[in-house]
Order: C-alpha cells, then structure tokens, then sequence
C-alpha cells in the first residue's frame, strides 16, 4: 500500500487543527514542567479516584484510568459524565474538559457540590466547571480554535501521565517525525479499524473519534483482543487496522490474512496518535472537508433543560 500524502505534512495546511497538532511536542513539554505547581490538585497515591469526560475527553480519561491502577496508585475509574455513578464512594474525581462549559460535565460537579474533593483538567482558570471544583489545572499551552480536539487531550495526558512518574522525554523528543513524517496508509483506504491493548485502547478509541470528527471518514476501535471476536469480519482489501502499542501474539499475521492493510509503530501509542490525528485531517481535505468545523459539532456541547 501506498503512504498517505495528501495534507500529511500540518505545514502545508493552513487550518486551525493543523496548527495545533503540530505543537503538541512542546506543549507536552510546558505542560510537564509546570507539573510541580499542580501537587494538590493531582489525586495522591493510593485515593480511590474516579475521571470523567466526555468525547475526546473521556477517551483520555480512559487512558489515564487504565494507567493510573496498573501503576498501582490506586483504583481508578473512568465513566463518560453521563454516565457518572453517583451511589460510589471516591476520594478525588477528575474532570476533564476543554471548554469548561460541557453541561454533563457541570452536571456532575454541580451534584456533588462542596462535599467531595474534585479537580478539573481545563484550559484556563476562569471556565465555568472551574467555579464548581476545589482544585483546578490550567493548560494554557493547549488552547485550540479548532472545534475538533488534538493538543488539549495529548497535553492534558501527558501532565497525567508524567504526575504517575512516568518519563515522557523519549515521547517528546520522537513527536516531532510523527508531526512532520509519510503517513502509514494508502490515500483512497475506506475503512480503519483501530486497536489497542490496556491504556493503549482510549488512544484506539481517539483515533478513531477523529477521523469520524474531521472527515466523516468509517472508522470503529476496540480492545486489540476483541478485534478477532467479531470486528475482523469487516477487514478486507481496502482496509486497514490500526494497532497502538504492544502487538498481541500473532495479531499482525491474522490481519493480513484478510487482505486488509496493517500498520503498527514501536513509538509510544501517544505519539502515534499524532499520525492517527494527520490521517484524519488529510481523510477531511480527501473528502473535501473543512477539519476545523465539521457539520453538527459545536466547541462545547451545552445542552438546554429539555435535553438533559
């Protein structure tokens, strides 16, 4: 198969989301150095914490969830904000939102009031969920203009992540060949399936979600290790499959058997995820689609009484 080539180079495009996938490294950066100046606000070892989000947020919520438990930080759950499960028990909640203003997000906040320890994850301090949490992250560094989602979601992982210990200088330093590098598939691919293992999975999810934003583009994601229960009846000739992260045990040869396209990278999943985020935005220029407001997305999803 043929690499992708039309707009995989974020320089040549002169949309908003373009720019903003192309500064994720040093905002991850700025992001991590100012991690210090956040130690009350990060959930301390060994709470019982539960994240939620919606959309691109709740896959990063997902993803920070899986990584937090298996760090062995304590039990940590992920919900959509909708979905948030009010009868359990949790030291700290964590609320991430770009806006600030998602009403599922005020909801919840708004619910558990003054009695329980929160944290929102936003952009600046002056948002509305800001006035509803005790404790508040502000990343600067991530604000976007385009309704679709690339650098908060990335940066606000990477505070995350590094708070858990982890050291992203290697992440940092391969981001800018996946910014500026060929992309993995063929131009006229037809359908994507992503996948990913453990934490690896809410990257699959993202992945997919933006090229389903942006482009309008077929895409589903799953548990790597459900994609033979089902999901693989789907993959042929002019499709591809999408792995983030580790490669379960002969995983790559039953893809190819279907005569779909494989593609997988030994950069970390977060890094791949910016490969993922320029295939969406040459799909949208493929289909002649503007990436920056796609139809019937708005920046924040705020929804009157009768809808909620």
């Amino acid at each position: 198969m043929a690499a992708m080539t039309t707009a995989a180079n974020p320089a040549n495009d002169e949309s908003h989301v373009a720019a903003e996938i192309a500064r994720q490294p040093e905002a991850w950066r700025a992001a991590i150095d100012g991690l210090p100046a956040h130690g009350e606000a990060l959930p301390p070892g060994g709470a019982r914490v539960a994240v939620i989000g919606c959309g691109t947020s709740l896959h990063i919520s997902r993803s920070y969830a899986a990584l937090r438990e298996a760090a062995g930080h304590g039990e940590t759950d992920a919900f959509a904000a909708s979905e948030y499960r009010y009868g359990r028990r949790y030291d700290r909640i964590v609320a991430l939102t770009r806006s600030g203003t998602t009403t599922e997000v005020l909801e919840v906040l708004g619910r558990l009031g003054d009695a329980a320890d929160t944290t929102v994850i936003t952009v600046g301090s002056d948002v509305a969920a800001a006035d509803q949490a005790r404790h508040v992250i502000a990343l600067p560094m991530a604000a976007e203009r385009s309704v679709v989602q690339t650098v908060f979601p990335t940066t606000a992982l990477a505070l995350l992540r590094a708070s858990l210990g982890e050291d992203l200088g290697a992440a940092i330093d391969a981001a800018p060949d996946a910014v500026n590098g060929e992309l993995p598939l063929d131009p006229d691919v037809q359908q994507i399936t992503f996948v990913g293992l453990g934490w690896a999975a809410g990257i699959a999810d993202e992945a997919a979600l933006k090229c389903r934003e942006a482009a309008g583009f077929w895409t589903e994601s799953y548990p790597a290790m459900e994609y033979r229960h089902g999901p693989i009846s789907v993959s042929g000739a002019g499709t591809a499959v999408w792995l983030f992260g580790r490669e379960p045990a002969g995983f790559g040869s039953d893809v190819t058997a279907t005569g779909a396209a494989f593609h997988r990278s030994d950069d970390d999943p977060m890094v791949d995820l910016i490969r993922a985020q320029r295939t969406a935005l040459a799909l949208a220029r493929r289909e002649g689609r503007d990436p920056d407001h796609p139809p019937a997305l708005t920046f924040s999803v705020v929804l009157d009484a009768s809808a909620q």
